[in-house]
């Protein structure tokens, strides 16, 4: 009994986070996704997951397994150099003033966030084939039910 026990804490320690990256970019020219529109994105754990968008756009998934490893990176806006001058001097015109450079461009800074090694890119879906995926859904989870 104690090693079965074992065996169960040891593969709840061994789940870890998966991050995948979802790929739009082949829907784009088909449909207006609004910004900041609801969506559900349901079936994560089946081949071909569904995206459906503001109700009214589905779209189908299909992975693929990325070669080598994705990192995924934050930006954020990074502080400006701020130059001042420090120290008695003659010459010092500006002694105790803080010189920003205009001609400066803007500095961003770069964090890794993750690491990936799935793409879930996304089509859309065809009449027929929705309703043949939602029938599929729904005795999926009528077998899990019973």
């Amino acid at each position: 009994m104690e090693g079965e026990g074992t065996t169960l804490s040891e593969e709840h320690q061994e789940e870890k986070e998966e991050y995948v990256l979802i790929d739009l970019d082949g829907v784009m020219g088909q449909v207006h996704i609004p910004s900041n529109a609801p969506y559900v994105l349901s079936g994560l754990d089946t081949l071909n997951p569904i995206l459906t968008i503001d109700g009214k756009i589905k779209l189908v998934g299909e992975y693929d397994e990325t070669v080598g490893t994705c990192l995924v990176f934050s930006e954020s806006d990074a502080a400006l150099v701020v130059h001042e001058e420090t120290g008695p001097s003659e010459a010092n015109l500006f002694s105790g003033a803080c010189i920003v450079d205009s001609k400066q461009a803007p500095v961003k800074q770069v964090k890794p966030i993750t690491s990936l090694h799935k793409i879930l890119r996304f089509r859309l879906m065809e009449e027929a084939e929705g309703a043949a995926s939602t029938d599929k859904q729904t005795n999926n989870a009528n077998e899990q039910v019973e």
